[in-house]
């Protein structure tokens, strides 16, 4: 089946002109379309207190998302807590990084980023191994880096600061339209079935990016095609167009 019509399942980046996903558009010409499949609903100051977690209990934080920047100060402001200037912060992208500015003083020294692999950010994290880390995630975060700091005795503690629940878009979209779906989270697959409870693939070309996304699909009983990250495609960007040069010449 030669691949036209591409959904993502993520939100349409900013500047699409200056997003990877346009050279896709017009190297392979086919449409690319975004519709995020899940919402965000925040988890509640009072929830953390039962847990007795306390930021401040912390000298350094691990951020691998905006979301998790955004949700991290929205309830920093609700604890009543003001971030010291000796905090540290490790993200996982300089994006995610830069994206701090709008809650902190943008200072180098304080603020490490990787290019985008936690594989890449751990390094940095292990020039820092006395630090005491909170890592704040979603409810529906990637195991992985959790067994990577637990295997390097990284003195961690995993904080659950919002949820991803399906959001209803079945009246929004026509999924047989699609060649392609790209998903980047189990959620993603979960909220297929919600909206698609007789969903048939019928040969259209599945996308995962992260294991335990691409184990949720699997375990759905869906059939992958395209898979990031990997050495040869460390993006999901890459690995589509990876998967359009083979599949479209046929």
């Amino acid at each position: 089946m030669k691949v036209k019509n591409i959904l993502v399942s993520q939100p349409k980046p900013v500047d699409i002109e200056k997003s990877p996903y346009a050279d896709i558009i017009k190297k392979h010409n086919v449409n690319i379309e975004f519709r995020k499949f899940f919402k965000i609903e925040g988890i509640e100051a009072r929830d953390l207190r039962k847990e007795r977690l306390q930021i401040l209990d912390h000298t350094a934080i691990i951020l691998t998302s905006r979301t998790a920047v955004d949700h991290l100060f929205r309830l920093a402001k609700e604890m009543r807590v003001e971030m010291p200037d000796t905090m540290k912060y490790f993200c996982i992208s300089e994006a995610t990084a830069l994206y701090l500015q709008k809650y902190v003083t943008y200072r180098k020294r304080k603020i490490f980023h990787s290019q985008q692999t936690f594989t890449q950010l751990l390094d940095l994290i292990l020039k820092h191994k006395d630090e005491t880390f909170l890592f704040p995630c979603s409810s529906e975060h990637d195991e992985q880096p959790n067994a990577l700091l637990t295997e390097h005795k990284i003195n961690f503690r995993k904080a659950i600061i919002y949820k991803t629940v399906p959001d209803l878009i079945k009246n929004d979209i026509d999924i047989k339209k699609y060649e392609l779906i790209v998903f980047f989270s189990p959620i993603g697959i979960r909220s297929l079935l919600v909206n698609w409870p007789d969903y048939v693939q019928n040969g259209q070309f599945l996308g995962a990016y992260g294991q335990t996304t691409a184990a949720a699909l699997k375990e759905a009983g869906l059939e992958l095609s395209v898979t990031a990250p990997s050495p040869a495609t460390p993006s999901m960007t890459m690995a589509i167009d990876q998967f359009l040069q083979k599949n479209n010449k046929k």
